[in-house]
């Protein structure tokens, strides 16, 4: 079944850096298209950052672009968000998503994505 692993989350100080990884097993990573989303205490999901399933277009929110970096490792069955210039307000539990199919298009705003994993808590704090 598929399954989707978030880590490398934790407590950092406005400024700082993450690196948050997702291990992905039970369907063919390397023909998906992935995302991140993330959702704050008391907030709604946001839709953070997505790649398309050969790694070559990324797409970003308006609040992180500059400061993070959407990557995958097809070999590896890994996606990554590389988080720079952490804010308060980056503070949530992130998680990673499949598409729901392998011919769902990244960047077009779709929604048919879903989630398997538990996600990772990032907390920035001074």
């Amino acid at each position: 079944q598929v399954q989707l692993v978030e880590s490398g989350g934790g407590l950092v100080q406005p400024g700082g850096s993450l690196r948050l990884s997702c291990v992905a097993s039970g369907f063919t990573f390397k023909s998906h298209a992935m995302r991140w989303v993330r959702q704050a205490p008391g907030k709604g999901v946001e839709w953070v950052s997505e790649i398309n399933s050969g790694g070559g277009s990324t797409y970003y929110a308006d609040s992180v672009k500059g400061r993070f970096t959407i990557s995958r490792d097809n070999a590896k069955n890994t996606l990554y968000l590389e988080m720079n210039k952490l804010k308060l307000e980056d503070g949530a539990v992130y998680y990673c998503e499949k598409a729901t199919s392998s011919g769902v298009v990244a960047g077009v705003g779709s929604d048919e994505f879903g989630r398997w994993g538990q996600g990772t808590q990032v907390t920035v704090s001074s």
